[in-house]
């Protein structure tokens, strides 16, 4: 409370600690926020006659559009309006939020084929019973709906159990995994359940329509049983007749539409495309069936049990695809899943690899939000370079731009020159920069959201490089974008321009990071201690030793940006477990409802003289024949799917 005795706050200018009082409270929502008086932050931060944001309340009825362009801002200044920033936010995660409410689409897609399989089988071995209906009085017609309200009470029970399921899930989640799901990104922070009524009813829609749609061909089936020849014995087959050029066009249409640009930066084609590669490679599973087992056949001909359930597979393979449906969706998903997660693993392990070429890293900003308060002043880099143990010395500064008021800053990053190859990670080769302009290199993000592809001129930078108080530049300059590089740690985009280059247009001299190689035999530990000695006595007007320095080395800051990696994307391993895990459920069902429908089959056979055992190893032959196919057809598929998935991200 303010008064005798208040608490006081450090705040950091350059690398000082400053003392403020803390002289009373605010209420405000969201991150902790420090109010003090304008004249009092510039002289504490060495800002005089710096503003960084004004706000302005307009009149009743004023025309914001209109008055925006009548305010005629110079170059570098941008208007916003007070949803901007949180639009910009919402933007920043549509992507994560996107690409996990598809992942969570995965187990409707592959509940709709456990229905599928399972009414398949339920229709067969129900098919007298069925055509005794007919017999009776009962159309196709009504058979179809018969079969197909059951599909639909499957899933409303189903959905409700489901919606339970999840909100308990989600709300275990949340307090074993934070909001970020693992990812380390807001330590602390403990977010309350959001529980909406229309996502959980849109939800549990969508699991009635999954299973409806899972039951419409089992229906169909059952509309089209012949009564007479049903009732003797006869028609009950799932053959279906389809042609071979039905999966084949599915598969060709998903690649066509995965080459799609995306719509409003949602690969909504990408994600119709690994739809229709999963149906195509599930309806392509008869012909694959039998193209592998007529060539198997011979090897087991001499060989009873594997012959009877080699023959199974051969003869009734519709079945078997039903069967294996299931399993097929949930695996191909999972090793999509899987080979999408390493490969980009390793790409990242690659680019951290290329990143940090030095020995050892020092930061005095948190992040670009920073960088302007909490940095390195020149004289401070200068005897930095001369200790003892550093061999070479390379600095990064930072400055956040708002190029576009819906989208968050980008970074525009100065470095040294001769860096720009060897501590970035350059996709393709570098252009010659044109006399007379600036040569600058962008992350593939900054390709992706502003258009900026080498050999170009990006315009809208030079908006933001106005002639400072030091600085020798007298007219704007001109950006060639010289080529891109890689960047994992900042998806809303970054540029990469030239130390000297950025500080003869600025002014500015500051630096927020240090990159230090050091001599052979010198210690890491020693190194450190010396430029906390340093900072604590070159830093201008400080008050004390710095506390605030950050230092890593490679090999740290690699180890952590893994870890943090690893647990950002495990909810993608509980996701596979629970695809794979529906998939097994409905080969299990499927294979329970065939056991109980050929009872007079295992009868004969064991009136032939077949053993309770021998009866058993012929029914896990049939088991163990149709999930090797439908093992290999997942890892197909999956592979497919990967395909598609790494070229979205």
């Amino acid at each position: 409370m303010p008064g005798d005795g208040a608490p006081s706050l450090q705040l950091q200018s350059a690398l000082a600690l400053r003392a403020v009082s803390v002289a009373g409270t605010v209420n405000a929502p969201g991150a902790p926020l420090a109010v003090m008086d304008i004249g009092a932050a510039q002289d504490l931060f060495g800002a005089a006659g710096r503003l960084s944001r004004i706000d302005l309340r307009l009149q009743p009825g004023t025309d914001r559009a209109a008055f925006i362009a009548s305010l005629r801002l110079p170059a570098g200044v941008t208007a916003g309006e007070p949803g901007d920033a949180a639009e910009r936010v919402s933007n920043l995660s549509r992507a994560y939020r996107v690409n996990l409410t598809v992942l969570a689409l995965v187990a409707l897609f592959t509940g709709a084929f456990l229905v599928f399989s399972v009414l398949s089988l339920s229709v067969a071995r129900r098919a007298q019973q069925f055509a005794l209906l007919g017999v009776l009085g009962l159309t196709p017609r009504q058979r179809l709906r018969l079969v197909l309200v059951e599909s639909l009470l499957l899933g409303a029970a189903g959905s409700a159990a489901g919606i339970a399921l999840g909100t308990a899930l989600a709300a275990l989640a949340l307090r074993l995994l934070g909001g970020d799901l693992g990812g380390g990104f807001f330590a602390g922070v403990a977010p309350a359940l959001q529980w909406e009524g229309g996502a959980a009813l849109l939800y549990g829609l969508l699991g009635v329509a999954a299973a409806g749609v899972g039951g419409w061909w089992p229906a169909r089936a059952a509309q089209r049983l012949p009564p007479a020849q049903t009732l003797k014995g006869l028609g009950a087959s799932l053959q279906t007749g389809q042609h071979r050029a039905v999966p084949l066009l599915l598969i060709a249409a998903g690649v066509l539409l995965a080459q799609t640009p995306p719509v409003a930066g949602i690969p909504l084609a990408a994600y119709v495309s690994v739809g229709l590669l999963l149906v195509g490679g599930i309806t392509a599973l008869p012909w694959l069936i039998g193209l592998t087992y007529d060539r198997l056949a011979p090897w087991v001909s001499r060989r009873l049990l594997p012959l009877l359930a080699v023959e199974r597979a051969r003869r009734v393979r519709e079945s078997a695809a039903v069967a294996v449906s299931g399993v097929v969706a949930s695996l191909s998903l999972a090793v999509a899943l899987t080979v999408m997660v390493a490969s980009f693993r390793e790409s990242v392990t690659h680019w951290l690899d290329v990143v940090l070429p030095a020995d050892l890293y020092v930061r005095a900003a948190m992040g670009t939000g920073a960088a302007d308060t909490v940095y390195f002043p020149p004289e401070l880099v200068r005897e930095v370079a001369k200790l003892p143990g550093v061999k070479r010395l390379a600095t990064q500064r930072f400055v956040p731009l708002q190029l576009d008021p819906a989208r968050p800053a980008v970074a525009l990053i100065s470095r040294d020159g001769d860096g720009m190859g060897r501590g970035t990670a350059l996709v393709g080769e570098a252009l010659p920069v044109p006399e007379g302009q600036i040569g600058i290199w962008v992350s593939e993000a900054m390709v992706d959201l502003y258009g900026a592809r080498p050999g170009q001129v990006f315009a809208p930078l030079s908006a933001f490089f106005r002639p400072g108080p030091s600085a020798e530049q007298s007219s704007s300059a001109t950006f060639f974008v010289a080529g891109v590089w890689r960047d994992y740690a900042r998806q809303s985009g970054a540029i990469v321009i030239d130390r000297h280059d950025y500080e003869r247009l600025t002014g500015d001299r500051r630096v927020n990071d240090l990159a230090l190689w050091l001599a052979d035999g010198a210690d890491a530990s020693q190194v450190q201690a010396a430029v906390r000695r340093a900072a604590g006595s070159g830093a201008p007007g400080a008050d004390g030793l710095d506390t605030g320095l950050e230092f890593a080395s490679a090999a740290q800051i690699r180890a952590t940006s893994l870890r943090i990696f690893d647990r950002s994307f495990a909810v993608t391993y509980w996701l596979q477990a629970v695809a794979i895990a529906i998939g097994l459920f409905g080969v299990a069902a499927s294979f329970s409802a065939q056991v109980l429908a050929r009872r007079k089959e295992f009868g004969l056979l064991a009136h032939l003289g077949l053993t309770r055992r021998q009866i058993l190893a012929v029914v896990a032959g049939e088991g163990a024949a149709w999930t090797a196919i439908g093992a290999l057809a997942g890892l197909m598929l999956g592979l497919a799917v990967s395909v598609v998935c790494w070229c979205m991200w």
